[in-house]
């Protein structure tokens, strides 16, 4: 397969233009949309969505309480899955979580979310990765800016970006407690990296990643051009969805306040996972799900 958005090749950086649709499905069907022309306006544009309120109050207290439970029965588990930071035992993320834990199977499944993916993606769709991040106050370290499609495609075989990242707000998000950072337009252009693929490189890139990091110059090209960086605050129960090669990080949390939140990809079923791009063997199923690809259905 023809590689559209080359990285990690060429010893100097180099940003090219998206070559994919960002809202898959035809906007003359914006009538037929779970969001309103606005929220699309906006998706298309910017690169993400947040909406505000989405999950009730029992809801949250549901999914938090679920959260840490799977934080506790993990606390002495030695698993790949259970990603820890780079200088504690503290974990960091739990991966797979769709998979492995009905509850959060469900929430995976939920109806609301589904009608919103579908249609951003103008197709069916499978989750490609799940986990649950942890940031506590005072401890949690930071998120590298990155593209997430640069490494799925690099390191997992994701040929085009047709996937969406959904990220649940699990604690009240400020604008100083590590939160997510978003460069509007960002989608628009791919960074491509500098740096060759090793081994295994998710073995070290989880807890700090080094590779697939736009280099600076860059960076400052896509904020100046996005006309800055946008910090979607609010209350847990709120969601962030943005595209997948929409450029994100989060700095280190070192308030009182922690800040944590489940996150999911769902990727089109058009959009399966070849060969990894980097020539390299696929990472693991419970980072890049390829043989349990299966459609999701829907919880009501």
């Amino acid at each position: 397969m023809e590689d559209l958005y080359p990285s990690r090749k060429n010893n100097q950086p180099e940003i090219l233009e998206r070559k994919d649709l960002v809202v898959h499905t035809d906007r003359s069907k914006d009538n037929l949309a779970p969001v309103s022309t606005e929220q699309l306006d906006s998706y298309e544009k910017n690169g993400f969505l947040q909406i505000e309120n989405f999950f009730s109050d029992e809801e949250v207290s549901n999914m938090q309480k679920a959260i840490f439970e799977l934080q506790d029965d993990n606390k002495g588990v030695e698993s790949d899955k259970v990603i820890r930071e780079p200088e504690s035992e503290d974990i960091r993320s739990i991966f797979h979580v769709h998979r492995d834990d009905n509850y959060f199977k469900d929430v995976a499944n939920d109806q609301r979310i589904l009608d919103i993916v579908n249609h951003l993606l103008g197709s069916d769709v499978y989750i490609h990765q799940s986990r649950i991040n942890y940031k506590p106050g005072f401890k949690g370290k930071e998120f590298d800016w990155h593209s997430d499609f640069e490494t799925w495609h690099v390191e997992d075989g994701m040929p085009r970006m047709r996937a969406v990242s959904l990220s649940i707000a699990l604690s009240d998000n400020y604008t100083f407690n590590g939160p997510l950072m978003l460069i509007p337009g960002s989608q628009n252009y791919y960074v491509s990296c500098i740096g060759e693929t090793p081994e295994d490189n998710f073995k070290e890139s989880l807890k700090k990643q080094k590779l697939g990091v736009p280099d600076e110059d860059s960076l400052r090209w896509l904020a100046e051009k996005g006309g800055g960086i946008s910090v979607p605050t609010g209350k847990a129960g709120s969601i962030t969805l943005f595209e997948s090669n929409t450029m994100h990080g989060s700095t280190s949390n070192i308030t009182p306040y922690p800040r944590n939140n489940l996150f999911m990809v769902y990727n089109s079923v058009e959009n399966r996972l070849v060969e990894p791009f980097s020539g390299g063997k696929p990472r693991p199923e419970y980072i890049a799900v390829r043989e349990d690809a299966r459609t999701l259905s829907g919880v009501k």
